[in-house]
Order: structure tokens, then C-alpha cells, then sequence
């Protein structure tokens, strides 16, 4: 009986122990290698997460009630907590969020960079009544000045351009060409020099360009995000809607032309680049689900930001230090023109990987990881 004893209790220690084990390899298995070695970003306020922060610049959001839900606070993100790009970043397997080109350096720039700016925009005035901000050209040659320092880390160009040719660009510009350009005739003439048609044709042949120079640095896997309804922003509804919540019909309808343009746009460069591959990224209808069938992801107010002043909280941005909505989780809008990180959410995982068939074309993001 002893001995019999003894042999069930040291089953009974294996056991135990293999168990342990098996936990233990389970959790070393959460931090496996990310999809791709590395995420760069390029964009405005909607994924900027600290470039601004050094910036004179009125479009900056370094103070809460910004960060209110982010882990660390406030850190430039104009969100109450995630930006898309964040979201991506932890679907795409990174242990950590890809770092603002403001503070990015050594062998931290390896996994990617974080380029892009509130107010920026695809035109080099775009968003200038803001003050400071980095346009899309600039982000571009922020971007190959750390190519460079790739190089170095790598030892050489051949080795850079093979490592870069798996990492994922991420390229988000538009909005504020119509928000601080088009649509504001009291700063800028582009809406008395160009129709909506010819405008975007102008917007996408600079993309283009930006593009072009983004290939010749490396850049292989791109995904090129379409200008969300601008027109159902806070901002548009207590400016230009009389009941508050009917859509700005001019804005959108301006903006599915630039977002037809850019879709094509995709055809062409992966026709004429066979060894890359673009995808297009449609915000536009995934914000048009949203709006329609808002209880079906848990909102109950999309058309007023979480904090902000006047009607619909759309004057303005969120004041210093001004008490939010208590429920953001049911908000669409954080402010009077961005997401809540529940809004963002939903746009990065349908981008990620796609919900219906129109989210990504030709594939999402999940797939052109794999490729």
C-alpha cells in the first residue's frame, strides 16, 4: 500500500509538472514573431501619435481629456485611447505600438515608424492656418532619411531593400485637403480653381508621386486608406446640417470621387509595379455601416462628439482638462472630427481582415501580410 502510494503521488508530481510546463509554453507562445518585421505609417490627425507634440501648431493633442483610456495618457493621439493604426499593430502580432518618427531612434526604428501628422495633408498648404504640421512629401523624406539609418543597422542596401520589401505601409491622407483646403474658401482657393473632379485628379497625382518615391525607397506591401465620410463628421453636422444629423451631401459626394480615383489608382500601380502589391482600404462604407446600423456595434451616438464645444460638441476640438462623456464606448466620434478607439476599432479589424466583400480590395490586410 505504501509503495503504491508512493508511485500516485509522483504521477500525480509529473503530472504537475508537465502541466506547468504546458502553461508555461503557452504563454511564451503569446509572444510570437509579428506577421511582418515592421509597420510604417504615413497620415494625419486620424493615426498621428506624437509628431505634433514638437510642433507650433494649434492641431495638437498632448493633454487630456485626450489618452483618457490609453495606457500612459495623453501622448499626441487624437483619441480618447487607440488610433486604426494601433489597433493594426496589435492584430498584425507587435508586442508594442510603432513609435512617432519624433522620438523613434536606434534599433527601434527596425520594426517601423509612425510618420504621420494632424494637419497634414497630400497638398504642401493644406492645414496651414494650423500652424506646424508635416505634409505628406515631408513624411516621404522622413521616411528615407531612416532608410538610411536602416542601411546602416543592416550593413548594406541589398540587405535593407529584402528586409523592407516584408514590412506593411500603411498610407492615410485626404482628408484635410477637403476639411483645411477645399472646403474652407475663406483660407484657400482650390475650390475656385479646380471642380471636385479635377481636384481629386490633382490630389492623386501628387499621391502618386509620393508613392513612386515611397517604392523606390522599399516599400513593397502597400495599403492605401479611403477618406471616411467627412461629411457625418461633429464638425460638418453643426456647421452645415440643419437637423444635426444629416450628412453634408457635398462633402461625401466630393469625397467618393477622390476615393473612386484612388481605388483605380491600386489597379494601375500594382499593374505597372509587379513586384508590389497596394490595397485599397474602404473607410468610406465601413463608416456608412456604422452610421446606419450604429446598435449593431454597441454605438448609440454617432453624431456628436464625446467632448468638444457647441452644437453636436463640433466647434471645436476637446477643450484642456474638459470632462468627457462618461458611456464613450457607445460614441462614434471622440471629438468634433475623430473616432472614439471603439470607432477605430471597428475600421481596423474590417481592414485587417475584411468583413464583406467591398472592406478591401483586391485583399485585406491580413492577407497582403502573407504574401
Amino acid at each position: 500500500m505504501v509503495a503504491g502510494e508512493v508511485t500516485r503521488k509522483r504521477m500525480m508530481n509529473r503530472m504537475a509538472a508537465v502541466m506547468v510546463l504546458v502553461v508555461l509554453g503557452l504563454f511564451n507562445g503569446v509572444r510570437a514573431e509579428p506577421q511582418v518585421p515592421c509597420y510604417f505609417i504615413f497620415g494625419d490627425s486620424l493615426v498621428d501619435n506624437g509628431n505634433n507634440n514638437v510642433l507650433q501648431s494649434l492641431a495638437r493633442a498632448d493633454y487630456l481629456p485626450y489618452g483618457i483610456d490609453f495606457n500612459g495618457g495623453p501622448t499626441g493621439r487624437f483619441s480618447n485611447g487607440k488610433t486604426t493604426v494601433d489597433v493594426i499593430a496589435e492584430l498584425l502580432g507587435f508586442d508594442d505600438y510603432i513609435p512617432p518618427y519624433a522620438t523613434a531612434r536606434g534599433q527601434d526604428i527596425l520594426r517601423g515608424v509612425n510618420y504621420a501628422s494632424a494637419a497634414a495633408g497630400i497638398r504642401e498648404e493644406t492645414g496651414q492656418q494650423l500652424g506646424g504640421r508635416i505634409t505628406f512629401s515631408g513624411q516621404v523624406r522622413n521616411y528615407q532619411n531612416t532608410v538610411s539609418q536602416i542601411v546602416q543597422i543592416l550593413g548594406d542596401e541589398n540587405t535593407a531593400a529584402n528586409y523592407l520589401s516584408k514590412c506593411i505601409y500603411s498610407i492615410g491622407l485626404g482628408s484635410n485637403d477637403y476639411l483645411n483646403n477645399y472646403f474652407m474658401p475663406q483660407f484657400y482657393s482650390s475650390s475656385r480653381q479646380f471642380s471636385t473632379e479635377d481636384y481629386a485628379d490633382v490630389l492623386i497625382q501628387a499621391y502618386t508621386e509620393q508613392l513612386n518615391n515611397l517604392y523606390n525607397y522599399g516599400a513593397r506591401k502597400m495599403v492605401l486608406f479611403g477618406i471616411g465620410q467627412i461629411g457625418c463628421s461633429p464638425n460638418e453636422l453643426a456647421q452645415n446640417s440643419q437637423d444635426g444629423s444629416t450628412c453634408v451631401e457635398r462633402i461625401n459626394s466630393a469625397n467618393q470621387i477622390f476615393n473612386s480615383k484612388l481605388k483605380s489608382l491600386v489597379d494601375q500601380f500594382n499593374t505597372q509595379l509587379t513586384d508590389a502589391k497596394a490595397i485599397y482600404i474602404n473607410s468610406y462604407d465601413i463608416f456608412q455601416d456604422i452610421i446606419s446600423n450604429p446598435l449593431a456595434y454597441g454605438f448609440r451616438v454617432t453624431n456628436a462628439g464625446c467632448c468638444g464645444v457647441g452644437r453636436n460638441n463640433g466647434q471645436i476640438t476637446c477643450l484642456p482638462m474638459q470632462t468627457p462623456c462618461e458611456n464613450r464606448r457607445e460614441y462614434l466620434f471622440w471629438d468634433a472630427f475623430h473616432p472614439t478607439e471603439e470607432g477605430n476599432a471597428v475600421v481596423a479589424r474590417r481592414a485587417y481582415s475584411a468583413q464583406s466583400a467591398s472592406d478591401a480590395y483586391p485583399i485585406d490586410i491580413r492577407r497582403l501580410a502573407q504574401i
